[in-house]
């Protein structure tokens, strides 16, 4: 099934949110992150002064909420906006991102790349990203699965991208007909902005796949 819309709306939206994203992002990770940094470091030191038992205990189970806490909001701020994109290139973000996934949802994700990465631009690299991002989301919600691999593969003109599980999969004109076509459609959307395909492939228990090809300029 090729994911591709001409929808207007759904371009708009797509190119207007990543500014202000972004600032979330920033906001996030510079200040909401250290400031529970700073809590679960202080809650350490109180539980090494309490002496009762039962108030220990309670003191090292909100240590571990508010570190597990930490570990989503590190990860919500990827999420929205990957610093890594721009300093270590598309695939290392999506590693980078595939272990905060990992570690938050429990699900591994094998990331290959063959061929020499060659460089994108910002809105390219983006776009590859939050296709990847989305489909990963989509593999946590709803294919019921404990793995799954991401390929890149490096041409000269193009770079290639899929993003496999072996879980439960879906009858796609089943999913275009529910809320989940607006997210499967944004993939779509996101790749014709900078001139790239999306198409995504499912068979009822033995998973899905989304696939994108990307021109790089020369």
């Amino acid at each position: 099934m090729e994911l591709e819309s001409g929808n207007q709306a759904c371009s708009y939206i797509i190119q207007s949110q990543e500014e202000e994203i972004k600032r979330a992002a920033l906001e996030l990770h510079e200040s909401i992150n250290q400031n529970l940094y700073t809590l679960q470091t202080g809650l350490n030191f109180i539980e090494s002064g309490i002496e009762q038992p039962e108030l220990r205990n309670y003191a090292k189970e909100m240590s571990g909420l508010m570190e597990r806490t930490i570990r989503e909001v590190r990860l919500l701020s990827v999420e929205l906006y990957p610093n890594t994109l721009s300093t270590l290139g598309l695939t290392a973000a999506v590693k980078s991102y595939a272990k905060l996934f990992t570690n938050t949802f429990g699900i591994l994700i094998d990331v290959e790349s063959q061929g020499g990465e060659k460089l994108l631009s910002d809105p390219e690299s983006l776009a590859a990203f939050r296709v990847c991002q989305e489909a990963l989301i989509n593999i946590a919600k709803y294919a019921d699965t404990d793995k799954a691999k991401i390929a890149f593969t490096w041409g000269e003109f193009s770079v290639k991208i899929e993003i496999k599980d072996t879980g439960k999969g879906f009858d796609t004109n089943e999913v275009m007909e529910s809320g989940r076509s607006m997210g499967i459609a944004a993939m779509g959307e996101r790749m014709r902005l900078v001139g790239g395909q999306c198409n995504l492939s499912s068979e009822l228990d033995k998973g899905t796949t989304v696939s994108i090809v990307l021109p790089i300029q020369s």
